[in-house]
């Protein structure tokens, strides 16, 4: 496991350009200029060189992060900012007293998540991350197994953990790497050539291992693989909410284009004001940013907000509470059309 003394130079490579502050949302939100990548590195560099140490104060500027990584793709110097971010906090928290604890909740909520005992059907399976939000609560899960029976293809799962983006956004490095490990080996023995996911978080996490040497696939892109068609009777007003962890839409144009009677509005990026912990480590700026997330939605009129991740679900029906506006993952939202139909384009 590296030490933040490991990235001495990345963080040195920073030239405090600002370019971070235009693609940050919590920068956006608050003008902090500890928001940004080039805030903390500036600290960062301050206890690399022993002129600060790791402090309360420091680990309360770090968490000003929705692990979002917008600011490392946006990087010229192609900074690895969250990485950096987490092996500093992990410094910090790793030598208080309460690691022991976050380290024991962890390991439950672990043991709790392999224990729920996978189910394997049919023959013609493709290998499936269903993520923790499926193990507990499969609605999504079960709306993907009704559109995928209709193309013959079922969902094996190989017992895996979490993802373990909890555990890194929480400084727990040591956990995550364990979970990594174990998941690394489970899918790289699978026989299977692709892996399958149905959340945003999931599969950005998974990517980000670098240890895995399958092909990754989302649900919606093998819906349009598929050759899937659906048909409402009524008109659905929908807009789609991109997860901060998801790289790109690109398949919502075809998906839309294989819907009758849906009518998309399109509405700008922005954070649902959940990511994970960050909502209750910093309430205010997560307000402010659901407040701004639901009034861009309200603009476009529609009455269904589709989106590709558990935590967006959560995060925008907390945001748009006491509004008639239904919340959606598009998994759901496809498997309710009246009519489903497979044909190959």
């Amino acid at each position: 496991m590296k030490k933040l003394k490991d990235f001495e130079k990345e963080i040195n490579k920073c030239s405090k350009c600002g370019l971070c502050q235009g693609v940050c949302p919590v920068f956006q939100a608050t003008g902090n200029e500890c928001a940004v990548s080039k805030g903390k590195f500036v600290m960062l560099s301050g206890v690399l060189k022993g002129d600060l140490k790791l402090s309360s104060q420091i680990d309360s500027y770090l968490d000003l992060c929705l692990k979002c990584d917008k600011c490392s793709k946006f990087c010229p110097a192609g900074i690895d900012v969250c990485e950096i971010l987490q092996t500093a906090k992990y410094e910090y928290i790793s030598a208080r007293p309460s690691f022991k604890i976050l380290q024991c909740f962890h390991n439950i909520f672990d043991l709790i998540i392999r224990l729920i005992k996978p189910q394997r059907t049919g023959t013609h399976e493709i290998l499936y991350f269903k993520g923790c939000v499926n193990k507990i609560y499969p609605r999504t899960e079960n709306a993907l197994k009704k559109l995928l029976n209709k193309a013959d293809i079922h969902l094996a799962d190989a017992g895996f953990s979490c993802c373990g983006l909890p555990f890194f956004s929480a400084g727990n490095l040591e956990k995550f790497e364990e979970v990594k490990a174990r998941n690394t080996e489970l899918i790289n023995s699978s026989p299977s050539e692709f892996v399958l996911t149905d959340c945003a978080s999931c599969e950005s996490t998974l990517k980000h291992y670098g240890t895995i040497d399958k092909k990754f696939i989302n649900a919606e892109t093998l819906i349009n693989d598929l050759g899937l068609n659906f048909e409402f009777k009524k008109v659905q007003k929908v807009t789609f909410h991109q997860p901060c962890h998801l790289e790109n839409t690109d398949f919502l144009p075809k998906l839309l284009a294989r819907c009758k009677n849906v009518e998309f509005t399109p509405i700008p990026e922005g954070c649902c004001g959940l990511a994970g912990e960050f909502v209750f480590k910093k309430p205010d700026i997560a307000n402010v940013l659901a407040r701004k997330k639901a009034q861009a939605i309200k603009k476009t009129g529609a009455k269904i907000v589709l989106t590709s991740c558990p935590a967006c679900v959560v995060g925008l029906k907390k945001a748009l509470f006491g509004t008639n506006i239904k919340v959606l993952n598009i998994i759901d939202f496809l498997s309710r059309a009246d009519k489903i139909e497979t044909t190959h384009s």
